[in-house]
């Protein structure tokens, strides 16, 4: 048996990932799944077979676009359509999106990937431990939501009496899932508006330098978890993937608390960092380590330190450390910052304050020792009042004010949907007042 020699510039050609993008400009449920023109059309039979399931007692299926006078509340998680192809929803031959969940644990991020750009799965609904979540379609609180600029196709639930919050939580996952691959697949006979070339990490350095996303999940058990490859990453240590493989869904959310701080599924598919630093000809994109943030101290520890020594075994000059979560998170980013710097290692932190309502608090809950370049996402605290809205999904009234879900509500920014969103996908900005 004799080998050929690739040559070096078409093995990193076939490792890229090329994503097939069509614009969605208006979104409808209707009687068959289809997409032309800018228009998806949800079939209502085909999504309810989709989200179908023996703990689910009920689902339902509605349409919201930005500016309608629309409120989303209690909302879970947001995927963004993708598929491999024609069998991409149901795949079994490796080649499908959501690897782990919907087809094999094989490796990602190569091939085509078809994208609904534009749109929006949403789940929304009751689960334990969910905090109540907001999203507003039109008014004041629409800009700080990057989902009230999408067109969203919301899944809204009831649960079968008695089941396992669990099994209730995976179905309505995979069911969202296989929804937003099969609203991929009304696209494949649609020329794609644009064309993107992803490349996967090159193996030896450009000479530019290198900066790794070392992005932290959540890893609090059950309704707060991140699912890699299916799978939780709960004791696990650190792990690098190239960032191809977040295209193609291998990171899904399973995490339903800090509304404004939650990285949906959605989120990681687009990984506002890994963008950032991909359109950057100054740097070179070193991939991805993620990390599970723990409870305790000593496992933060452990986990920074195989963080550091990670982004230290690929070569990496820089590094961007995020964090899925609330105060506890805050420490995770802290101990990686100053592990990051000890091996010499330029650390930026993202961070979102929690400094009171009039910002005069302390802002981080735990702050690094040594390094000392923090970017901040916003405040938690801050309130904001929503306009009434004429329609809400997800529910007829909101607990943590105790009104119906479509009043005019005062809210902390904390309570909007992916507001201070720490992979920096947020749209707060701040200025200095005349």
């Amino acid at each position: 048996m004799s080998a050929t020699r690739v040559p070096e510039g078409e093995r990193r050609s076939a490792t890229g990932l090329r994503l097939l993008t069509h614009d969605v400009t208006g979104v409808a449920v209707g009687e068959e799944t289809s997409y032309a023109d800018g228009l998806l059309t949800v079939g209502k039979r085909e999504a309810n077979e989709l989200l179908a399931h023996p703990a689910l007692a009920a689902v339902a299926v509605a349409c919201c676009s930005p500016g309608e006078s629309t409120r989303i509340v209690k909302v879970l998680d947001a995927v963004e359509p993708r598929c491999k192809g024609a069998d991409g929803a149901h795949d079994r031959s490796g080649g499908g999106v959501f690897p782990g969940l919907l087809s094999p644990a094989q490796l990602r991020g190569r091939g085509e990937t078809h994208v609904l750009r534009g749109a929006a799965v949403l789940s929304a609904g009751f689960l334990p431990r969910a905090q109540e979540a907001v999203l507003q379609m039109s008014g004041a609180g629409a800009e700080l939501s990057p989902l009230s600029r999408t067109h969203n196709v919301v899944v809204t639930f009831e649960p079968v009496p008695g089941a396992p919050w669990e099994e209730v939580a995976g179905a309505l996952r995979l069911g969202v899932l296989r929804l937003a691959a099969h609203l991929a697949q009304a696209t494949l006979a649609a020329a794609p508006e644009s064309v993107d070339e992803l490349q996967s990490v090159p193996p030896g350095s450009t000479g530019l330098p290198r900066v790794v996303a070392v992005t932290n999940i959540q890893t609090q058990g059950a309704f707060k978890d991140v699912l890699v490859y299916g799978r939780s990453m709960v004791g696990s240590l650190p792990t690098w993937i190239d960032p191809c493989e977040l295209a193609d869904g291998a990171v899904v959310s399973a995490q339903y608390g800090h509304p404004a701080l939650k990285n949906p599924t959605f989120v990681h598919q687009n990984n506002p960092v890994v963008a950032a630093l991909r359109a950057n000809d100054a740097v070179e994109l070193a991939g991805v380590v993620l990390c599970p943030e723990p409870v305790t101290e000593h496992e933060k520890r452990l986990v920074s330190e195989h963080a550091a020594r990670l982004c230290a075994a690929v070569g990496a000059d820089g590094a961007i450390v995020t964090k899925e979560g609330g105060g506890n998170a805050d420490g995770d980013v802290a101990l990686k910052l100053d592990a990051l710097e000890d091996l010499g290692i330029s650390a930026v932190g993202l961070f979102a304050e929690m400094a009171g309502r009039d910002g005069t608090a302390p802002g981080l809950v735990v702050a690094p020792a040594r390094a000392n370049a923090l970017i901040s996402t916003g405040n938690y605290d801050e309130l904001i009042r929503l306009e009434a809205t004429d329609r809400a999904l997800g529910g007829e009234r909101l607990g943590i004010v105790e009104a119906a879900a479509t009043d005019e509500l005062e809210l902390p920014v904390a309570a909007i949907y992916g507001s201070l969103n720490p992979l920096g996908w947020g749209h707060l900005t701040c200025g200095t007042e005349p």
